[in-house]
Parts: C-alpha cells; sequence; structure tokens
C-alpha cells in the first residue's frame, strides 16, 4: 500500500511540475513578445477625445420613430 502511495506522490510531483513549468515558460514567452513587438511598433497613439454627444430634438425624434415602430410591429 506505502508503495503505491509513494508511487502517486511521485507522479502528483512530476505532474504538477511540468504544469508549473511550462506556465512559468509560457509567461515568460509572452512577457519577451509583448517587449519585442512594442519595442519594434511602439505604443499605438490614444484617440482623441471628442465632445460627448448630447441629445437633441432630432435625437428625441429619432428614438421616437423607433419606439413607435416597435410598437406597431408587437401591436401593444
Amino acid at each position: 500500500m506505502s508503495e503505491l502511495l509513494t508511487e502517486g506522490f511521485s507522479l502528483l510531483i512530476m505532474g504538477m511540475g511540468t504544469v508549473f513549468v511550462f506556465l512559468t515558460v509560457l509567461v515568460i514567452g509572452t512577457t519577451l513578445m509583448s517587449r519585442i513587438i512594442n519595442r519594434f511598433f511602439g505604443q499605438p497613439e490614444p484617440e482623441p477625445k471628442g465632445k460627448r454627444r448630447t441629445s437633441t430634438a432630432e435625437d428625441l425624434s429619432e428614438l421616437a420613430a423607433v419606439a413607435a415602430a416597435v410598437k406597431a410591429v408587437h401591436g401593444h
């Protein structure tokens, strides 16, 4: 029985070690690729902040038209 437990713990350590090493290599590889791409292509320029749209009478009339169309289709 103790031989089976020893074998089980051995497999547990080997499996978890393999996963740990794989994930570590994955993180390091992703970080390196990110740095390389940022070095060659740089950071994207931020989009200019535009004015915030305010509701106008035209927007409200469009909303009313859509609401009326939906109401007519569903017949409520």
